[in-house]
């Protein structure tokens, strides 16, 4: 079975921080449990990462390069790019995905 090497982006690792701060208002454990499990599900990528669907938002007008893994109520959205997954946006689910997608994924904004 081929591994592929799980790669957070700036702006995922940013969206994860922002996530983490505004819970932990509320539960400083609550916020760690959620940010460990956020991590593992993004590192279990690394086996099948295929095996999730492509984002719907984008699917629907040809785009077929970014899946999606939902986990609770953050979609994690994802680019497998030579035997690497790039974590690239980390949103609740209650945000208007389309905005947020096309501001930047289609500009390209993605720095590792």
């Amino acid at each position: 079975m081929k591994s592929f090497k799980v790669i957070w982006t700036k702006n995922a690792k940013y969206d994860l921080e922002e996530i983490i701060e505004y819970i932990k208002t509320d539960s400083i454990k609550v916020a760690k449990d959620i940010f460990f499990e956020i991590k593992g599900q993004c590192n279990n990528l690394s086996n099948f990462p295929t095996s999730r669907r492509v984002v719907p938002e984008l699917q629907h007008i040809g785009i077929l390069k970014y899946r999606e893994l939902i986990f609770k109520r953050w979609r994690i959205i994802y680019k497998i790019e030579n035997e690497k997954v790039y974590i690239l946006i980390v949103v609740d689910s209650s945000r208007d995905i389309e905005d947020i997608l096309f501001r930047r994924l289609l500009k390209d904004d993605n720095k590792v």
